[in-house]
């Protein structure tokens, strides 16, 4: 396929607001795509070259982008700059100078051909880097159209942002394939072993459904992380699941961990699939000293340690060792344990699908003990096998005295379900006064500029959504102004500022009254706590929509969900904004608030 009927499609979803068209028009697009083709147009969809969780950016700023543009185009930098002030987007700014320039190298580059272009451009480091990355764009804008442009240099300057996520990827997948959502499930169990949308799409092009049958894990390609249900009491835990292996809930960072004793290579994964190896050098070290395998994929929580009280820190000391500079010095300073507590795969073995009591049996003999247990990094997490709600609730307490969140109980036969929550994980975490048994994880959607005070801020109240699947949009359900200490003021000035975009997002839905001066890419995920869920007719979440009697507008037929005194807890740099609460959760709470 040639890049500019590529650009075609991707102008098409641009301009579209509903997701069953959007699922449409890419099912279109993979139809006509090869199997190579298919694969590489993934990544330049996802504005990357890459999967997500491999660490090649094209590391170019905007800046260097203009620059690189006055060059192809032989303009002035002022001239092309005061354009882009009026235009507002730096694509349709080039493609507006393109429409009036003819160049005689211009060429219909093929998707492939521009794709090993951009994989140069990102490739290129070392002495001499920033021009040869310029010369390989500026070469690329001289040859391509105008539409082809504007979506060019929108990849490697992040902005491709086109309102869908994954889940209408997966869709679309389906869609190539039958002409419906019939295989939606199937794909997206594969997907959730191998999140990476390249290899699904290439697969399905060459072996059709089949090929993703008994999907396998891969070492170095990070698991979608299981999620837990919730409730709220030793005796609904023991109604539901019976006889079970209850865990202290640790609040620190969750990784994956990736180890091959072969390469002697080890690779930490987030909960956002981000590779952050770099920042834990002591858990790296660790695994490869402490782990007993030629190859293993596991799970656990990693806790700030004071080597002198021999107590864990709260999550806001932890939360320090997250950083990219003076790591060492960090690691020092603020020692981590690691609680190991799943096992995926082990020596060429998927044990996704065996029993907790045998994935935990193989995890314990996997970890090489010193002579002295408490000099171990990585530590088994403690567990105790409960059959009665009395229990259940005293290991409950028990956590919350020690300032944990709560426990977790795990099924004894139950699987791991990657990237789903289900009842082989419940966790029962500390009530508090509010009638909601637990925080809602959300998206800043954008934000209203401060009055007063705020003023010094920039931002006097942010707006923040969660996540309908069945609609693949971001839902609100608060207008958050209150709450925040000066400090956490001005770090959502610092990261909103990496996520300022010109225009609301088409997988936003958002009421005229909760508009914002400034909208955000979906990006920032912050966790909030709130006394109550209660019904708001300007809200989203769960809102459905009827005609007016006068047929001219629409009128709200049940109001959506919003959180009452909403307050910020902290900001979840280790979650994707798919992973917010989603709108099924929130109704379960809402359910479970009103019992």
């Amino acid at each position: 396929m040639k890049f500019k009927d590529l650009s075609i499609f991707i102008e098409k979803i641009e301009a579209t607001s509903s997701r069953l068209t959007i699922t449409q028009h890419l099912s279109d697009l993979f139809k006509k795509l090869t199997s190579e083709e298919i694969e590489k147009t993934l990544y330049l969809l996802q504005g990357r070259v890459v999967p997500l969780f491999e660490k090649l950016e094209f590391n170019l700023a905007e800046k260097t982008v203009i620059k690189t543009v006055a060059l192809a185009l032989n303009l002035e930098r002022k001239l092309f700059e005061n354009q882009y002030k009026k235009i507002g987007d730096l694509g349709q700014t080039v493609e507006h100078f393109k429409k009036q320039i003819q160049l005689f190298d211009e060429k219909s580059l093929t998707v492939l051909e521009v794709y090993e272009h951009l994989l140069s451009l990102a490739k290129s480091a070392g002495a001499g880097s920033q021009e040869r990355k310029i010369h390989i764009l500026a070469g690329l804008i001289r040859q391509l159209d105008p539409l082809s442009c504007r979506y060019l240099v929108r990849i490697p300057t992040g902005v491709l942002r086109l309102g869908f996520s994954d889940m209408t990827v997966l869709d679309a997948f389906s869609w190539m394939l039958t002409g419906d959502k019939s295989l939606r499930s199937q794909i997206e169990h594969a997907y959730h072993v191998r999140p990476d949308l390249g290899f699904i799409g290439r697969t399905l092009k060459e072996e059709g459904i089949k090929g993703l049958h008994g999907v396998k894990p891969k070492l170095f390609t990070p698991i979608i992380m299981m999620r837990a249900e919730r409730l709220s009491s030793g005796k609904e835990i023991i109604e539901k699941i019976g006889k079970c292996a209850v865990q202290q809930k640790f609040d620190g960072f969750r990784l994956q961990a990736h180890y091959s004793k072969k390469s002697n290579e080890v690779r930490l994964y987030s909960r956002n699939l981000e590779e952050v190896s770099v920042m834990y050098p002591d858990v790296i070290d660790a695994v490869k000293r402490e782990m007993k395998a030629q190859e293993i994929i596991f799970e656990g929580e990693a806790i700030g340690f004071d080597p002198n009280t021999g107590g864990f820190l709260p999550f806001q000391e932890t939360v320090q060792r997250k950083r990219k500079y003076d790591i060492e010095e960090k690691a020092k300073e603020i020692p981590l344990k690691f609680f190991v507590f799943e096992l995926l795969f082990y020596d060429w073995t998927n044990y996704l699908h065996l029993p907790y009591v045998d994935r935990r049996k193989t995890l314990q003999k996997a970890i090489r003990e010193s002579k002295k247990v408490e000099q171990n990094t990585i530590l088994l997490a403690p567990e105790k096998i409960l059959d009665n709600e009395k229990d259940i609730e005293i290991e409950f307490q028990d956590a919350i005295s020690k300032g944990l969140e709560g426990i977790i109980a795990k099924k004894l036969n139950g699987v791991y379900q990657p990237g789903a929550r289900g009842w082989n994980w419940i966790k029962f975490k500390r009530s508090y006064t509010s009638k909601i048994e637990d925080t809602v994880d959300c998206l800043i959607m954008g934000y209203d500029f401060g009055k007063g005070k705020r003023t010094d801020f920039g931002i006097g109240a942010f707006l923040v959504g969660i996540y309908d699947e069945k609609k693949d949009k971001f839902v609100t359900i608060a207008k958050i102004g209150t709450g925040l200490s000066d400090e956490e003021w001005r770090e959502l000035k610092v990261k909103s500022q990496k996520s300022k975009i010109t225009s609301k997002p088409n997988n936003y839905e958002v009421d005229k009254q909760m508009n914002c001066d400034v909208w955000m890419s979906p990006e920032i995920v912050v966790e909030i706590r709130a006394d109550e869920i209660s019904k708001s007719p300007v809200h989203s979440a769960g809102r459905t929509m009827k005609a007016s009697k006068s047929g001219k507008a629409q009128e709200v037929d049940n109001p959506g969900f919003a959180l009452r005194f909403p307050r910020l807890e902290r900001f979840r740099n280790d979650k994707r904004p798919n992973d917010v609460t989603s709108l099924e959760e929130l109704e379960k709470m809402f359910k479970r608030q009103k019992k």
